[in-house]
């Protein structure tokens, strides 16, 4: 298996699935109100996508899981048939072929025994009939069994799909958690375009409080009243 710390291409479309779910989630969604333009947003999902292969590394080991799951349930490659691969359809038409041989020999037998025919040859064919009859039988059974052990084989394949679809949403799970949304928000902490700036009245308040601290004279406090002297001034 290749590295699973690289995402591979077919596996790009869940990456961006798992980022548009981070993107929606309601602390990044209010760090986003920041800038009504939508820039931010766009710049935040070509970063993440452009870092996909460091982000998906830090679900490595679900991915890997995945992988290895997805792997062993694809088919194998076709190959030359084989007799074991003609076994099947043996196993669907001996017992036609031997059912349609078995009634043709068993009517002419019993017709030939009915028109006072060579004794031998109807009982011949009478024999031949039934021969081919347990021969058809036996084949039917034969392909009900290979019928049972495909559909078992079935049961086994759905049991490995459940299977599979839990390790990729546990990859989705752990992508999410551990790589998209730190990254997401490590981005969000280092666009300048969204630091809250402090609000105008709360700055223009500040900005009196630190005039008022470096020229203390013009604190009211230190001002006398219209038409007080200095002597009227309290000591």
């Amino acid at each position: 298996m290749a590295d699973p710390l690289r995402l591979r291409p077919e596996d790009r479309p869940d990456f961006e699935a798992v980022l548009n779910l981070a993107l929606g989630t309601a602390d990044v969604q209010e760090e986003l109100r920041a800038d009504p333009t939508g820039r931010a947003t766009a710049r935040l999902r070509l970063r993440a996508l452009g870092d996909a292969d460091e982000t998906a590394a830090a679900a490595s080991e679900e991915y890997g899981t995945y992988l290895t799951l997805r792997t062993s349930a694809q088919p194998d490659p076709p190959s030359r048939p084989t007799a074991g691969s003609l076994l099947p359809a043996l196993a669907v038409l001996t017992p036609l072929i031997a059912a349609t041989s078995a009634a043709v020999l068993l009517v002419l037998g019993y017709l030939l025994e009915l028109s006072d025919a060579e004794r031998a040859l109807p009982g011949s064919l009478i024999t031949a009939g039934w021969v081919l009859t347990l021969i058809a039988g036996t084949s039917a059974l034969l392909a009900f069994a290979a019928l049972l052990r495909t559909a078992m084989r079935g049961g086994d394949g759905s049991a490995h799909s459940a299977r599979l679809q839990q390790a990729r949403l546990d990859w989705h799970q752990a992508l999410l958690d551990r790589g998209m949304l730190p990254h997401l928000r490590r981005q969000l902490r280092e666009d300048p375009s969204l630091r809250r700036t402090t609000p105008l009245g709360v700055r223009t308040a500040d900005s009196h409080d630190s005039r008022t601290a470096t020229n203390p004279k013009e604190h009211p406090s230190h001002v006398g009243q219209p038409g007080q002297g200095p002597a009227d001034q309290p000591q």
